[in-house]
């Protein structure tokens, strides 16, 4: 439960605590995350995004960089995170700025990918139309073929972005609706916390 006596000053190491306690009770996608992102007349756009890494440097997604996530996040580098255990009833809330992972942070992440999902990588023309899925099954048996024999190497059309956190926001379920609530908020290189009204 939430209190000033058990939360920590570094939000970061708050997000662990509760992600490692969500592994254990979540039975699908713990790091699973509702991500949200604004087209250019300011339109949002939501789906659910699985975070590959959360550290002191940010949360981690990758995907296809022609998808429509990707194409608004260029448009505007900002976007926020939404995480929810029902389990635990808790949740966390995120928003920052957005960068792009260098190369071989990206490399090293697809290189680690299951065969098939690195086939899906490059037979999937993400968020563009499909007109038949026969299309897609012929990208697919198109580049099994092309890489049977070989490693398969990362799309120049995917990679991964970093959303840097100004503020994060932990949220715990009470009783009678009274929930517990703390958002931190990024002053440069320190956190400034405070505690929040249900």
């Amino acid at each position: 439960m939430l209190s000033k006596q058990n939360s920590f000053a570094d939000p970061m190491k708050f997000f662990s605590e509760w992600l490692h306690e969500a592994e254990k009770k979540e039975l699908n996608d713990p790091n699973a995350a509702a991500l949200s992102t604004a087209d250019e007349s300011g339109y949002p756009n939501v789906r659910i995004v699985l975070i590959k890494k959360a550290n002191i440097n940010g949360f981690i997604f990758f995907t296809n960089l022609n998808s429509q996530k990707s194409m608004e996040i260029q448009q505007n580098k900002r976007a926020a995170l939404c995480f929810h255990w029902k389990s635990l009833e808790r949740q966390v809330r995120v928003r920052g700025k957005v960068e792009a992972v260098p190369p071989d942070e990206a490399d090293e992440y697809f290189a680690s990918r299951p065969y098939l999902s690195k086939i899906g990588s490059w037979a999937s023309k993400q968020s563009q139309p499909l007109q038949s899925n026969l299309d897609l099954e012929k990208n697919i048996a198109y580049y099994t073929a092309k890489y049977v024999t070989k490693k398969i190497p990362r799309p120049e059309h995917w990679s991964g972005f970093r959303i840097i956190p100004e503020e994060i926001e932990f949220w715990q379920a009470g009783e009678y609706r009274l929930h517990k609530r703390i958002l931190f908020r990024r002053d440069e290189e320190t956190w400034n916390r405070s505690f929040l009204y249900p």
